[in-house]
């Protein structure tokens, strides 16, 4: 089956199409919703907005075709079991998608990296279904834990670019999940904290993984933002402001 994959450029969206390839499905392009400009931290209940300047590297180093649109909704139905809303958020990602099979109308599926959020999850299969395609969520239901040990053994190398919860702060910014399993594993046994950080605890930046056949992705100019700082759980993110693509090594 010929797939798009949405993504975020994080480690979710990222596994989910190794886990699509896999299945042998064939991913032939990337889509991608971003914020409006001066809302670099977007409050959204559907999307990644942090990290959102790497998305066009990580397409490249992916070597697939990159379609962008920004983000002009709110989430403004949040019902369990979503209709089409006028100036919803979701509505965004129907057009961006259905722009998409305007180009590639061979296009049967749709990767997401949701996991737990049946709120995400619903939304896109209901876009799914309103343009006859099928959803493919393959991280869905797994348990965190053993799915972030699963990501960091199958060659993810994606780095912390948002810390938002108890426990973690701006000094883990720019770690990687390897760096931070342990540390993730602890909080989640004091505070519950999401593994994987589906509670919006942290959002990430895939560097480096199997689906990059030539180059991989390195941070060479950031600015650490505060957006919270007083906050009970502070908020911290990584602004990026340049991307170089390293060749790797054989």
């Amino acid at each position: 089956m010929k797939v798009l994959a949405l993504v975020s450029g994080g480690k979710d969206s990222t596994m989910n199409m190794i886990k699509c390839k896999a299945e042998g499905h064939e991913i032939v392009a990337l889509a991608n919703l971003y914020p409006p400009t001066g809302k670099e931290e977007l409050d959204s209940f559907m999307y990644q907005s942090v990290g959102h300047d790497a998305i066009e590297a990580f397409a490249e180093c992916c070597e697939l075709p990159l379609y962008r649109a920004p983000i002009s909704g709110r989430p403004v139905n949040q019902a369990y079991d979503y209709e089409p809303t006028v100036e919803d958020e979701v509505e965004d990602l129907f057009q961006l998608i259905r722009s998409v099979l305007e180009k590639h109308p061979d296009i049967k599926g749709i990767s997401s990296g949701a996991i737990h959020s049946t709120y995400q999850k619903n939304r896109v299969e209901n876009v799914c279904a309103r343009l006859g395609l099928v959803s493919l969520a393959y991280l869905w239901g797994r348990e965190q834990s053993g799915l972030l040990r699963e990501m960091i053994e199958s060659g993810i190398k994606a780095v912390l670019v948002k810390t938002a919860v108890i426990g973690l702060d701006s000094k883990h910014l720019l770690r990687t999940i390897g760096q931070m399993e342990e540390t993730l594993n602890q909080l989640k046994d004091q505070y519950g904290v999401n593994v994987c950080g589906e509670g919006g605890e942290f959002e990430s930046l895939t560097l480096d993984c199997p689906l990059f056949p030539r180059f991989r992705m390195q941070i060479a100019e950031h600015e650490v933002v505060n957006h919270k700082p007083c906050s009970f759980a502070p908020v911290n993110y990584v602004k990026i402001k340049k991307i170089s693509l390293i060749p790797k090594s054989n």
